[in-house]
């Protein structure tokens, strides 16, 4: 492989296809994410807690309906999708697949938006070259 400079699109496209919001368990939202999501529903927090998120003591998650995220409708997907949480759209690429095959091979066979032409030895070098691209941006900011 070269020293290019690769691109998300290069082993992953979204086509919001929703199969990730599916389950019967979703994830915990952060502080960031708890205003995001009220900023882009643009409705009070109260109303949006007591709509959208369920609260166990100091955890905060989105609800569960028909055995999918509260936010997911099947003919459009997400509905909040700029504000979902992050690890929303941290996923599928998660660094798990850096360091098991397996793992890999598992999350690319449910997700259709990964680059499924790509091995597992192509798909980690690229991701991983965009690991290194953002963290090189990074300091270039603090800098």
């Amino acid at each position: 492989m070269n020293d290019t400079s690769y691109q998300l699109a290069d082993i992953f496209t979204c086509t919001r296809c929703g199969y990730c919001c599916q389950g019967e368990t979703t994830v915990s939202l952060d502080k960031d994410d708890q205003e995001r999501m009220i900023a882009e529903l643009g409705l009070p927090p109260e109303q949006v807690e007591k709509k959208y998120w369920r609260i166990t003591g100091a955890i905060v998650q989105m609800k569960i309906k028909d055995h999918h995220c509260i936010f997911y409708k099947k003919d459009t997907g997400c509905t909040v999708h700029t504000g979902r949480p992050w690890r929303c759209g941290q996923w599928p690429l998660h660094p798990s697949m850096l360091a098991d095959k397996n793992n890999f091979h598992t999350i690319r066979a449910s997700c259709p938006g990964l680059n499924q032409a790509l091995s597992w030895k192509e798909f980690s070098y690229i991701f991983k070259q965009l690991l290194e691209q953002k963290e090189k941006q990074m300091k270039q900011l603090l800098c």
